[in-house]
């Protein structure tokens, strides 16, 4: 009987450590995975994209936008305004809610 309860204990542990192990090797493997250099076409594309987000920074809108764009841009906007009323079509526009009036109901 206590060898039967002390093999029982020894599979649980077994177990416990198994998955332990498993654990522990697969954040290692992705923690191996980040410290490796990068493969040539995901260096390549992290780069365009470190790119492009200093370029936006630096221009402050989109990256090479040229005068079609921009003329483009301007046209749609006005009939945009045209359409809805005007207004500043580049934020969010505020809305204010009334409270209603609520009057209590006799029984």
């Amino acid at each position: 009987m206590a060898l039967r309860r002390l093999f029982q204990l020894s599979s649980a542990f077994r177990s416990s450590v198994s998955v332990t192990l498993r654990r522990n090797i697969g954040i290692s493997a992705v923690l191996f995975n980040r410290a490796k250099d990068l493969d040539p076409v995901q260096k390549l594309f992290l780069d365009k994209i470190r790119d492009y987000s200093v370029k936006s920074k630096s221009s402050g809108g989109v990256v090479d936008a040229g005068p079609s764009y921009q003329k483009n841009m301007t046209e749609e906007i006005s009939k945009l305004q045209r359409l809805y009323g005007g207004g500043d079509l580049t934020k969010f526009p505020d809305f204010t809610f009334t409270e209603p009036k609520l009057e209590e109901v006799a029984k």
